[in-house]
């Protein structure tokens, strides 16, 4: 004997869930690959970063790189100063473009290996802190990003492209929490 309902009110429902499953996804960013590994010069001992004067080579958990086309690396604490660098580039290297980037890395967190910053996901407002306070957390996969976004109290996953300066200021005032 059967004993599943056969009301055309559920069955109406279940027709419509996909439908609802796909206009909900619909207005969301199709999701990255993961972010790959990249081969990028290592700081030295004296390497300091050009937007807080730190030592970056003491934070090797923490690194970001930007390689020129002319062969010269920089190299930052944290993601936060490698875009506030990115996004001031008149002031933190006069004369230089975007265009004239070849690399650029940041540390991913779980397997702390320098991936493609362009690739990875970032995750603000969690209960992490880098060198410089609050940080974006650059993770290599989407399901690194929702782990660690659950794991420590997370407030938001973004992308390379949606990180802004004022986003910046915020992290810095500890305003995204």
């Amino acid at each position: 004997m059967c004993t599943h309902s056969h009301d055309p009110a559920r069955r109406r429902l279940l027709a419509f869930l996909p439908a609802a499953t796909l206009l909900t996804l619909a207005g969301r960013r199709p999701a990255l690959a993961d972010a790959a590994p990249v081969d990028l010069p290592a700081p030295a001992p004296r390497d300091t970063c050009p937007v807080c004067g730190m030592f970056v080579a003491q934070y090797p958990e923490w690194v970001a790189t930007i390689l020129w086309q002319d062969g010269a690396a920089v190299h930052f604490d944290g993601a936060k100063d490698f875009f506030k660098y990115l996004h001031d580039l008149g002031k933190y290297a006069p004369g230089r473009r975007a265009d004239q980037i070849v690399g650029m890395g940041v540390t991913e967190y779980y397997g702390l290996r320098l991936v493609d910053a362009r690739a990875a996901e970032y995750v603000i407002g969690s209960d992490v802190y880098g060198p410089m306070g609050h940080e974006l957390i650059p993770l290599a996969t989407a399901l690194d990003a929702t782990d660690f976004l659950n794991d420590h109290k997370g407030k938001a996953r973004v992308f390379f492209d949606d990180v802004t300066a004022e986003m910046l200021a915020a992290l810095d005032a500890g305003s995204i929490k």
